[in-house]
């Protein structure tokens, strides 16, 4: 068996002491969440690369913010490693899951179709109204019934504008497909890039491949609203250090700052050896 990335390592190492804290077995996390217990068990062993979707929800299992692990993830894939989307080779089909899974759902459809039948003999006027109600109802003991679709998740930003000031670009979901406005390159080798949601209206800078103790700046100026005095070219400085191994490890960001289109955006990266780099882009109008 191949061996995983060092990247993908670390990520599965982080995922499974998120397992350790809930205190579920893998049958148990196949149950509260849309993943298989064979998929768990290949996430948390570093041979496949898990979807975004199943780090947020170990994450909300263990009451664990998804920032660290979100950007473990990030890595992983940049690296290469790429999305599994394909059954490993020479490796049986969640076979058991599936059997389960379907045989939940059939459970489930049984009990509630029983007691529909047991409303209509009540009220010929009211049976579609409340079977529709049963159906629609969670099972005893405030669970879900067993589906064969994921719930859907909360879609979209938290925040946009001045609101987002200040506050983590993960947390408030602008960094789910943001634009690069720059890369560069630093004389210690670390990683910097600008980046832009159009949905938040805002901007970050992200570093990794760092040292501990270096620290990121990033401020945004002009912009569309500036002229009038009211727009988020106000030269705030955002900022972050790396403060140990896991920071030096994973993509460090910024807090956001407000960022109109054609705002320049200007990031500075002083390391703890000193030598302080600059940069900027524009953002397009």
């Amino acid at each position: 068996m191949t061996a995983p990335s060092p990247e993908r390592g670390r990520l599965a190492a982080a995922l499974r002491e998120l397992k350790g804290r809930t205190g579920l077995s893998l049958v148990g996390l196949a149950a509260k969440t849309a993943f298989s217990k064979s998929s768990w068990d290949r996430y948390l062993n570093g041979r496949t690369l898990p979807p975004r979707d199943a780090v947020q929800e170990l994450c909300r299992l263990a009451g664990e913010p998804e920032g660290r692990c979100l950007a473990l993830w990030e890595i992983a894939e940049s690296e290469g490693s790429g999305r599994a989307a394909a059954q490993p080779p020479g490796e049986a089909a969640p076979v058991e899951d599936d059997e389960r899974q379907v045989s939940a759902d059939r459970s489930s459809v049984h009990r509630r179709a029983t007691l529909a039948a047991v409303l209509a003999s009540v009220s010929a006027v009211v049976v579609g109204g409340v079977a529709a109600a049963a159906l629609l109802l969670p099972e005893r003991g405030g669970e879900p019934g067993a589906s064969l679709s994921p719930p859907p998740s909360v879609a979209g930003p938290r925040c946009r504008g001045e609101v987002c000031e200040g506050k983590s670009p993960m947390r408030m979901k602008c960094a789910g497909a943001p634009l690069t406005l720059a890369s560069y390159r630093t004389a210690t080798g670390a990683s910097l890039e600008l980046r832009y949601s159009e949905e938040c209206g805002t901007s970050w800078a992200r570093m990794w491949g760092t040292r501990i103790g270096d620290r990121l700046e990033m401020s945004a100026t002009g912009g569309a609203r500036d002229s009038a005095g009211s727009g988020p070219g106000k030269g705030r400085v955002r900022s972050v250090e790396i403060e140990n191994g896991v920071d030096a490890d994973s993509y460090v960001y910024t807090p956001m700052t407000a960022a109109d289109p054609g705002s320049v955006v200007r990031a500075c990266f002083d390391p703890v050896a000193g030598g302080e780099e600059c940069f900027d882009s524009r953002v397009a109008r």
